[in-house]
């Protein structure tokens, strides 16, 4: 059984947002940075945590628009996590570099800010994150249009009639997901509506796909640009897999941009490792971390 030791929670402001920060472990402990990825919150690294055999401090934020921190209601500029992340390293490690990790939007956020502010970070793991599919000029009228439709009508989260239902949900979008770890997730990862539903506590804003082309070769010169040590952590069953599996050139070019590179595999795992596999994440992640 998952040991789940406490938490804790504090506000601060965040470039004009109240902003969730989420803490484990005795604040003397090494610093560690946790960023969870798109749709999910802090509290996602719960598992994680459990299985750490050395103590940390973990400080784990709501993203803008999930979890406790601030919602927007509105249109989310991706932009605005790389200066959020620099005012919260900023707030408690202002004198020293960070160790992050992050779990896909969180490892985007994090592996661009290592490039551009290589200075303040120390370490740097990605999990089951490489980067998105290439766009290309053409689909930018499609794309901007698609985005003007979509401002017509507020998009609207999927709603569950209890914690226990969603739990269920959650599980058969993962199969590998403990029973309790879901019931977990949907007690500490969700929100009830005014209605008495409940839903993910993510703004439904987040789902509505940017009118920007991701431009994969402006992402690469940050990576090149990182001088720390980077853990790339890839799910056997996860989103690096599929997204490369027919692209071995694509990903090499990728790896390729990381001057100081570990590459670990996780057995039995989809996208989200820190659900499916937190004890094998977790052990990589110290070996890296402590620097072995």
């Amino acid at each position: 059984m998952d040991r789940n030791p406490a938490s804790r929670c504090e506000r601060i402001d965040v470039r004009g947002l109240q902003y969730n920060i989420r803490h484990w472990g005795p604040d003397g402990a090494p610093l560690l940075f946790m960023l969870h990825g798109w749709m999910d919150s802090s509290p996602n690294f719960q598992f994680v945590v459990d299985a750490f055999e050395s103590a940390w401090h973990v400080v784990a934020p709501d993203w803008r628009g999930f979890g406790a921190s601030e919602w927007l209601n509105r249109p989310y500029w991706f932009a605005d996590y790389y200066g959020d992340l620099e005012r919260i390293l900023d707030h408690y490690s202002p004198d020293e570099p960070a160790l992050l990790v992050g779990h896909s939007m969180g490892a985007a956020v994090a592996s661009i800010y290592a490039g551009v502010r290589p200075a303040r970070v120390a370490r740097l793991a990605m999990l089951d994150f490489l980067g998105l599919q290439p766009t290309r000029p053409g689909d930018a009228p499609a794309r901007i249009a698609n985005w003007l439709d979509a401002l017509k009508d507020a998009p609207r989260m999927r709603s569950y009639r209890d914690p226990a239902e969603l739990a269920r949900r959650l599980v058969l979008a993962d199969p590998r997901l403990r029973p309790e770890r879901a019931s977990f997730l949907a007690h500490n990862g969700s929100r009830v509506r005014a209605d008495g539903d409940v839903e993910m506590a993510c703004d439904a804003w987040h789902k509505v796909i940017s009118p920007y082309l991701y431009q994969v070769e402006e992402v690469m010169a940050c990576w090149r640009a990182v001088e720390a040590p980077v853990l790339l952590m890839i799910a056997d069953q996860g989103y690096v897999r599929d997204r490369f599996a027919n692209a071995p050139d694509d990903y090499q070019r990728r790896v390729a941009c990381f001057r100081h590179l570990q590459i670990v595999q996780v057995a039995d795992a989809g996208h989200n490792v820190q659900h499916d596999q937190p004890e094998q994440v977790a052990l990589a992640l110290e070996r890296f971390l402590l620097g072995d």
